[in-house]
């Protein structure tokens, strides 16, 4: 696990800034939200127009802005609140470029203010939901993809002929652990909820395509944490309790996505579409 034979992360010619003029700065994780937030809204526009869509183009583009605002939120809130509290003194709650969000912030964001829009135009939150976890995979996959790129989040030593020597993880070879994630909480979601959505009549079950992702997120992310070496301040927590914090939020989310996935069919009844298509049965 000691330095000799193992990739550096120096070597890989990787920087987190893709362009800089004077103090202003393109960062690849400020561009992995960008495109994740543009790829949802070309592949929301593609899906609306199957039979028994839940929105119309109108509320698809409204729905952008209110997503994208829970997302940052929700995600810096529960960063601070369950990862590092030093971050509740102004101006560092703020200073989202330095880092510093939680997927399970985010996720609970994005269902809070995708509900509260859906319940001000009388429109089905749950089925909404449906197609935004359809998408919401990809920005996770770009997410994590930006972590590897930016020499963060690194996993914890090893030996495996993979590993990489991290900056700030001492002369020690670790876990690419956040490429681990971005295809097992990202591309493998996302590939798996697209041939539901394409391919079957799954989106019709109000529910269902919401609760198979946050329950696949769950398993992906608690059993990726053990290659992942936990957050600084939270490493005593981890070893008191035997589980990260990123595991011990995933338990509720396993639950109540398997909830979601066993009381869908129930939830199932005739669809009438928004705008053109045909109704379902």
């Amino acid at each position: 696990m000691l330095a000799e034979g193992f990739t550096r992360y120096t070597d890989l010619g990787l920087s987190p800034v893709i362009v800089q003029i004077g103090p202003i700065a393109l960062r690849w994780y400020s561009m992995a939200y960008l495109v994740g937030i543009i790829f949802a809204y070309w592949w929301l526009g593609r899906a609306i127009r199957r039979p028994g869509s839940p929105l119309s183009q109108q509320h698809a583009d409204d729905l952008i802005l209110y997503s994208t605002l829970g997302i940052i939120v929700g995600g810096r809130l529960f960063y601070i609140l369950f990862y590092d509290q030093n971050l509740l003194a102004i101006p560092e709650a703020f200073q989202l470029w330095n880092g510093g969000m939680s997927f399970h912030g985010g996720l609970t964001g994005l269902l809070i203010g995708l509900m509260w829009y859906a319940r001000r135009k009388g429109l089905s939150g749950l089925r909404i939901a449906d197609y935004i976890a359809c998408v919401a995979p990809f920005g996770q996959m770009l997410g994590r993809l930006a972590n590897f790129i930016n020499g963060e989040l690194w996993g914890r030593a090893t030996d495996v002929p993979w590993a990489v020597i991290f900056p700030g993880g001492g002369e020690v070879a670790r876990h690419p652990s956040q490429l681990y994630a971005a295809v097992g909480e990202g591309l493998l979601i996302f590939v798996v909820l697209q041939l539901l959505f394409w391919k079957t009549d799954a989106r019709y079950k109000p529910g269902f395509l919401l609760g198979l992702a946050i329950a696949m997120y769950a398993c992906a992310r608690f059993f990726g944490e053990f290659f992942r070496e936990p957050d600084a301040q939270l490493s005593e927590f981890a070893m008191n309790t035997g589980l990260s914090m990123g595991q011990w939020l995933t338990l509720p989310m396993f639950l109540i996505g398997l909830w979601l996935l066993f009381t869908a069919k129930g939830r199932r009844k005739r669809v009438e579409p928004i705008a053109g298509g045909s109704s379902v049965a």
